[in-house]
């Protein structure tokens, strides 16, 4: 099996490499800059799973060719439409795209440009970040991949999926193959959805929203508007899942925030409109209560708005 990870960062960096670790054939479509510093040093992991500095393969976009039976794409939402025509060049009659960002937006729109036959469905779970120095710091011992084929995928998808599965195995990386992938990705969305709008509304972790008067009414009342919106899409949060959102985001004394506040916090673009506002969007549509969810997009494109004027957001 030939891989194409496009992009050697936090994320796409992190689950390559484990895979160039693991013996599976990977080459990394990256920037010039990029390529230059993975030359010379080779993808450098810190974590608590293991440290590793790992040589690798990388091409630029303008000598990329079909040759790939797999493309994974781990790339932030905003940065989709450069990442398609990137990867436009390795895209063959038969390879297989598995897409890794969050929420759900990005299926429709990568279906349009491939054809759905092509387009599985996955979610990966990590915190991890790129240091000053270009390194990969994983920031826990949480990680993984879930993945699965969509109605309508190519008749040998399962078998290249089995095939990374199998690959995965062998190293740190749990990749769990789904039987109902779109239900996963689902699930993740409400989790994500939830804790974003209300981390980034109240710039604040779970437990210290959690400490105010009012933080666990607020914290029910955006997790509801996640929940009914998903179970009016045909996919209602299983009780298992739903347990285990709740466990997160009603821990009192958590940590926990969202990458997306992370982000504002050192003054970076933030997913809003492809996580807090597709969540809105389709709550509007199903007639669900919005008020507190659209305060929270209101609140992140206020935010845009001063980055983007330079101001100290």
């Amino acid at each position: 099996m030939k891989v194409l990870i496009l992009g050697a960062g936090a994320v796409g960096g992190y689950f390559g490499g484990r895979l160039v670790q693991a013996g599976t054939d990977v080459t990394f479509l990256v920037r010039p800059q990029r390529a230059q510093l993975l030359e010379r040093t080779g993808i450098v992991i810190r974590s608590p799973l293991g440290d590793a500095q790992i040589p690798v393969r990388t091409v630029l976009q303008e000598a990329v060719r079909p040759n790939y039976d797999l493309v994974m794409l781990s790339c932030k939402a905003y940065d989709l439409e450069a990442s398609i025509a990137a990867i436009r060049g390795a895209m063959g009659p038969d390879t297989m795209l598995l897409p890794l960002l969050n929420g759900m937006a990005h299926l429709g729109q990568l279906d349009q440009v491939f054809g759905s036959e092509r387009v599985l469905g996955g979610a990966c779970y990590i915190a991890s970040t790129l240091d000053a120095d270009g390194a990969i710091c994983h920031l826990s011992k949480f990680q993984g991949i879930t993945s699965g084929t969509r109605t309508g995928n190519h008749a040998h998808a399962e078998k290249l999926l089995q095939e990374l599965a199998q690959a995965y195995a062998g190293d740190s990386v749990e990749f769990k193959l789904s039987g109902d992938i779109e239900q996963d990705m689902w699930e993740k969305f409400v989790l994500l959805a939830s804790l974003a709008a209300m981390t980034c509304l109240m710039r604040a972790s779970v437990g210290e929203i959690l400490a105010a008067a009012e933080g666990e009414m607020l914290m029910r009342e955006m997790l509801s508007t996640s929940v009914a919106t998903a179970t009016a899409a045909g996919h209602a949060p299983r009780a298992e899942s739903l347990q285990r959102t709740e466990g997160m985001l009603f821990a009192r004394g958590s940590a926990f925030t969202a990458s997306m506040l992370r982000d504002i916090e050192s003054g970076g673009r933030v997913e809003a409109d492809h996580i807090v506002g597709d969540m809105l969007r389709r709550a509007r549509i199903a007639g669900v209560d919005t008020r507190l969810m659209s305060a929270a997009l209101c609140h992140l494109q206020a935010y845009e708005a001063r980055r983007l004027r330079g101001a100290n957001a």
